[in-house]
């Protein structure tokens, strides 16, 4: 990914090194807080979703586990990238 964006954005691989690790960070920052989606138009969308507790079952032994409501992340396909998948 750092070689494909230095290519095409004419710079160095440390400067695309740079800018990805920046952007994953502040995806990460913003996703953590929960107040808001981050937008990357017509590419991607990145939103912090909940998960209720619930009961599952343990695979190897078929007993009943608890898990806890925590938090995940939803990622969403633009209508880009939609189309990007479908011409090839």
């Amino acid at each position: 990914m750092v070689a494909a964006v230095s290519d095409r954005a004419e710079v160095t691989c440390k400067d695309a090194d740079a800018v990805l690790a920046a952007f994953a960070d502040v995806v990460g920052d913003i996703v953590s807080k929960g107040d808001e989606k981050v937008t990357v138009p017509g590419f991607l969308t990145f939103e912090r979703t909940h998960r209720a507790a619930r009961t599952a079952r343990n695979p190897q032994t078929g007993e009943p586990i608890e898990i806890p409501a925590g938090y995940g992340v939803k990622v969403s396909a633009g209508s880009k990238l939609k189309e990007a998948a479908k011409d090839k």
